[in-house]
């Protein structure tokens, strides 16, 4: 099936008509009450339904309608791109990867069948009168970015923030293209900051423009194409323009207008543009705001982005994200991206079978990898290449496993942790770039990386020398729970799950690796599990998930991790960090909805 969408309007409208759509005609606020609403909706079994707010009062005045949650489903996020399936789109990225030079005649003409259709994929110029992005234009002083319902998603978040931007820049040459999606504090009616990572290409353009002193050009389109939009989140490498890869999903070309006041293109068929500038040396404290991660990212300095034009449709739907504790929309963005890009890790490391980026790892802090190993060491090798290749770069943490086992089965290669895993053979800790919003590092943008191997013994390498835990009694694990409470304090709460631990403790002022240490003293666990963590007060750690989050979250490996040194226990420090662990940066708050929690 190829489903091609020419804009945002489309997909909303075929959404709407296989009952994916939830239009909501009650008065709603784009402070926090859109939030609300998307924030319960996108935690629901598969991911809800996408939602159109159709009455959205902004300070005791109409507006537009607002749409969220969009891509919150796996065959929602699927027909964005084009297909029926996630798994339909990776296959045809597959064959690409796959072809090679013919070899006779009739593989000729194969190739060129397959190749041909990339011709059609490049974007095009809009050849119409008016481009519906342009339909009403206000320039200059007549800008009010007021107008636009955007959201203020969280309580604490410093302002409201444009969400699913699409960043259109150039390089100082005017070489290359750059989309990403990069959000907009709203400062003021024409002012906006411009959040920008040091690692994004647009920030390397900026640095480029600024070494020259130079105002660069920036365009923002909102609500265009479903896989524009995509292709604006998708981790190419520099120097690629993501609309070849919005023309190859879609099946055909981008239609793009130019600006009127920056020499920039942009999406004809886009619900509304912002254009304008960002001068060099000019920064401003942007944030805090609620981020992917769970927390609040914190507020820091970023160029502004002076708005001199604001264009849009006659009747335009404004588009926006909602970012918070996993699942919400953009897990099922982030699956997209797992599934479509393996063909290319494969490319670069064929040894590769599988991929899983759990989603309470929050994209970029841990990957389950099966390979076809080949020779020793070769779990260690393949995190090091993958620790060198483009946004994987910032994945904290890597598990490998043979290539007979299902990386997305997590219960499965947690049995193999079990079975499998000598703390004193099977983990490296190296160091390396983080994510700007990794805060549980000592350093901001650097901090450790964990490799766990837990394929099969090959040859060249020694056997394991750790023993699987026994199955604890109920008797067994009362007298574990008197002995750690006398450490961890009388009104810690435990939780036994297979071969694992999880204790909610009150830490307070103490260091956390000496709480570790003192419970490896004790014996407690000793042959009992095979892991150990402590979380904060308060983080139910009934639920498997919330505490997995917190885990891959809230931990730096060469800090919060050591290993027994009577047994194969392996003990980690998931609770907030302090100066007593070292700690000086200022730790993020949880997201929630109740300012008073």
């Amino acid at each position: 099936m190829s489903i091609k969408f020419d804009g945002i309007a489309d997909f909303i409208k075929f959404l709407d008509e296989r009952g994916e759509l939830l239009r909501i005609d009650k008065e709603v606020s784009p402070v926090i009450g859109i939030s609300v609403i998307t924030d319960a909706e996108s935690k629901k079994p598969g991911g809800g339904k996408a939602l159109l707010f159709e009455n959205v009062v902004d300070n005791g005045k109409k507006t537009f309608p607002v749409a969220t949650n969009l891509f919150g489903s796996e065959k929602r996020m699927a027909w964005a791109l084009g297909g029926e399936s996630i798994a339909e789109i990776e296959r045809k990225i597959e064959d690409l990867t796959r072809l090679r030079p013919p070899k006779g005649l009739q593989e000729i003409f194969l190739t060129i069948k397959k190749i041909l259709p990339l011709g059609r994929i490049m974007p095009a110029k809009f050849r119409g009168k008016t481009a519906p992005c342009q339909e009403v234009v206000k320039l200059g002083d007549a800008v009010d970015l007021s107008e636009i319902p955007v959201l203020k998603c969280w309580p604490k978040d410093a302002g409201r923030f444009v969400t699913l931007p699409l960043v259109f820049t150039k390089s100082e040459d005017s070489r290359e293209r750059n989309l990403g999606m990069y959000r907009l504090q709203i400062f003021d009616k024409s002012t906006t900051g411009m959040h920008w990572h040091i690692h994004k290409d647009a920030s390397h353009f900026f640095g480029e423009y600024s070494a020259k002193g130079k105002r660069m050009p920036v365009a923002v389109a909102i609500g265009a194409d479903p896989a524009t939009v995509y292709s604006a989140t998708a981790p190419m490498p520099r120097g690629f323009d993501e609309l070849l890869l919005a023309g190859f999903l879609r099946g055909k070309g981008v239609k793009l207008v130019k600006c009127k006041t920056v020499d920039l293109e942009v999406p004809a068929n886009a619900e509304f543009v912002i254009e304008g500038y960002v001068d060099p040396g000019e920064l401003r404290l942007e944030g805090p705001f609620g981020d992917h991660t769970g927390y609040y990212s914190q507020a820091d300095m970023y160029p502004v982005f002076h708005v001199t034009a604001l264009t849009r449709k006659s009747k335009p739907v404004y588009c926006a994200t909602l970012v918070g504790p996993p699942p919400m929309e953009d897990c099922y963005m982030a699956k997209a991206t797992e599934r479509i890009f393996l063909p290319l890790l494969k490319a670069v490391a064929p040894e590769i079978c599988d991929m899983f980026l759990p989603w309470e790892g929050v994209f970029h802090n841990i990957a389950v990898v099966s390979i076809k190993k080949e020779f020793p060491a070769h779990a260690q090798k393949l995190a090091s290449l993958l620790w060198g290749q483009g946004q994987m770069s910032f994945c904290k943490s890597i598990v490998v496993v043979d290539s007979d086992v299902d990386p997305s089965d997590l219960r499965g290669v947690w049995d193999l942790f079990l079975q499998n895993f000598d703390p004193h053979s099977d983990i490296l800790i190296t160091d390396g770039v983080l994510d700007v919003l990794d805060h549980s590092a000592p350093h901001p943008l650097r901090g450790s990386k964990l490799c766990v191997d837990l394929t099969r013994r090959g040859f060249g390498e020694d056997e394991r020398s750790a023993t699987s835990p026994k199955e604890l009694s109920e008797s067994e694990a009362e007298h574990a729970k008197s002995i750690l409470e006398k450490i961890l304090g009388e009104n810690s709460k435990f939780k036994f799950y297979k071969g694992f631990c999880a204790a909610s403790i009150e830490k307070g002022s103490r260091k956390g690796t000496d709480i570790l240490q003192a419970v490896d003293a004790s014996g407690a666990l000793n042959g009992k599990v095979r892991a150990f963590a402590i979380f904060d007060e308060g983080v139910d750690i009934e639920n498997a998930s919330k505490i997995l989050w917190k885990i891959f979250n809230n931990t730096d490996p060469r800090r919060d991790i050591i290993i027994s040194k009577s047994g194969g226990l392996c003990l980690i420090d998931a609770c907030k960090k302090t100066s007593a662990d070292g700690y000086t940066r200022e730790w993020p708050e949880d997201l929630k909805f109740d300012t008073n929690a």
